[in-house]
């Protein structure tokens, strides 16, 4: 990774800069390098997880309201690569129209998206087995794709539920070699280390 390796040690954290947004994959930017996209249903905590990550809590806009985040948003991360946060799925309260546009977008963006290189599924620890996670992993495993679950919000649970969760999720998985998985916090930074180990793996392969 050589003198372009941004930062590391206890305040590791990955350098990125917006680079664009867009509603759709016609509408994205050239493709230049790996790219990593960032998915999960609204609240799960993707922004929040983005925002530890990269150490600045503007990278991705966190709100109250799910569902806000509708556009596929470019990072380009220092050292090459880039970050796509994907629009948050399943918000109950949306429009249904709208509901239908971003998943369309989404999966679009998953299936033809040539630079795509893997995926981060953020969710919530504390509700395990979402229909679309599910559908996404298997997705992803049938795709041959890169996968890193994160078991987010893991602050909410103590030590042994978090084992716990964590077991369940790693034998639901183990017949997917590509898929790994992560306890994390964005409130305490569990894991926030070891996330960004992967990340670097695959945007700076050897």
């Amino acid at each position: 990774m050589g003198a372009n390796r941004p930062h590391s040690g206890p305040d590791q954290r990955l350098d990125v800069t917006f680079i664009a947004s867009a509603p759709d994959l016609a509408r994205c930017p050239e493709p230049d390098g790996p790219e990593i996209a960032f998915a999960g249903r609204s609240n799960a905590g993707k922004s929040s997880a983005l925002n530890r990550l990269t150490g600045n809590r503007h990278t991705a806009r966190v709100s109250k309201t799910p569902g806000r985040t509708q556009l596929l948003n470019f990072f380009g991360v220092a050292g090459g690569g880039r970050f796509v946060d994907l629009p948050g799925y399943g918000y109950a309260k949306a429009a249904r129209s709208s509901q239908q546009a971003w998943q369309r977008n989404v999966n679009e963006f998953l299936s033809r998206r040539d630079a795509l290189t893997a995926i981060v599924l953020v969710t919530d620890i504390r509700h395990p087995g979402q229909p679309y996670d599910l559908e996404l992993l298997e997705w992803a495993d049938a795709s041959e794709l890169p996968l890193l679950l994160l078991l987010s919000k893991a602050d909410k649970l103590k030590r042994n539920a978090q084992n716990k969760a964590l077991q369940a999720a790693l034998k639901a998985t183990r017949d997917m070699p590509l898929v790994q998985v992560q306890l994390f916090s964005a409130q305490s930074g569990l894991g926030k280390d070891a996330v960004i180990d992967i990340l670097r793996a695959w945007l700076q392969p050897d």
